[in-house]
């Protein structure tokens, strides 16, 4: 069982959702993380989310999905405390849409389980792939593997999962903790990032279809 130890008070500590995830300093990852955070701060996020010229394609997402994993984190890390298994029982995303939760590996028939319950599978499952060289080499010229663009968009298509079950089921907790800026500003970077690679399908995104919309108006 991989749920964190319960407070007294019945829901996981408030603490970080899961470890984060360091890229190690002075390495060509930090380098582009750095590349990336720089071209945030000028705003456009379109333009930040371009391959810098003369990068590799798999490093640039590879580092950018690290980088989202730590921002999820610690948004789901600020509303725990809301997300329990009597305040959502399924892991949904409004009304019409349902999530359960497969790896393909330990659990292959998809399950049907709490919200906190998917989330935790969800996290522990992408910091796997996260940590195993061999599929995010983290040394320099270690070549990526060639499935490598297929398990980026399985964890990007999932790390989608819990945006949409906050934005849907946790949005006044996000409000009332002053977050919004901050968890529009990610899913935006975020939204950006995988139109750009067309790395998650449109029937994927389909529950937060209308603020994507949105989203993307504000750019045009």
């Amino acid at each position: 069982d991989v749920l964190s130890p319960l407070s007294p008070s019945g829901s996981r500590s408030s603490k970080t959702f899961k470890p984060k995830k360091n890229i190690p300093e002075g390495s060509h990852q930090y380098e582009l993380l750095k590349h990336a955070e720089a071209t945030l701060g000028s705003g456009n996020l379109r333009q930040a989310v371009m391959l810098p010229e003369g990068e590799d394609l798999n490093e640039w997402i590879a580092v950018n999905t690290v980088d989202f994993f730590n921002q999820i984190n610690m948004l789901y890390g600020t509303i725990t405390e809301f997300c329990t298994e009597s305040s959502c029982p399924v892991m949904s995303a409004g009304p019409r849409y349902e999530y359960h939760w497969a790896d393909g590996t330990n659990i292959k028939k998809p399950i049907k389980c709490s919200a906190p319950k998917y989330i935790d599978y969800l996290m522990t499952w992408v910091q796997d792939q996260l940590d195993d060289e061999t599929l995010f080499p983290s040394k320099i010229g270690v070549p990526f593997p060639k499935n490598f663009m297929s398990v980026a968009k399985t964890i990007l298509k999932r790390l989608f999962r819990v945006y949409a079950h906050i934005y849907h089921q946790h949005f006044d907790s996000v409000i009332r903790l002053q977050e919004e800026a901050h968890l529009n500003t990610s899913f935006k970077h975020f939204i950006f990032f995988v139109q750009e690679f067309n790395l998650i399908d449109r029937r994927e995104l389909a529950p937060l279809q209308e603020l994507i919309e949105k989203l993307g108006s504000k750019d045009r």
